[in-house]
């Protein structure tokens, strides 16, 4: 799978607890997966769009159904149809990230009325 743990940076003095901090990273591919964090870790999501023939495949910039649970602490689109966001694990629970992705067609171009959902299940477990 796409996904990737790596070490959150620390600033400054950081306690023992930021240090152990992590950043799980998700991606297009991790659609449907559910996976279990410690709070205080970070979830990054990577939604990669696509353009072809006309069509533009953008994704929605991706939410958290619990932002008590997770919260939502920077995202954002872009024009090539991409979205990131970077979530916050801030309480013991559990939170569905979702985003969705539509078609925008160029003048004289026609999109399938499909719209593409993109969830991924996060246990937040307290240390």
């Amino acid at each position: 799978m796409a996904a990737a743990a790596a070490p959150a940076v620390a600033h400054g003095q950081a306690s023992d607890r930021a240090r152990s901090a992590r950043r799980i990273v998700l991606t297009n591919s991790d659609g449907g997966r559910a996976v279990t964090v410690t709070s205080g870790d970070d979830i990054e999501v990577r939604l990669t769009g696509n353009r072809a023939n006309g069509l533009t495949y953008s994704w929605s910039r991706p939410t958290s159904s619990e932002p008590t649970v997770l919260e939502r602490v920077s995202g954002g689109t872009t024009p090539s149809g991409s979205a990131t966001a970077v979530f916050h694990a801030e309480h013991g629970g559990t939170a569905t990230i979702t985003a969705q992705r539509r078609c925008h067609a160029d003048r004289g171009h026609y999109c399938p009325l499909v719209v593409t959902p993109w969830k991924a299940k996060v246990k937040v477990e307290v240390k």
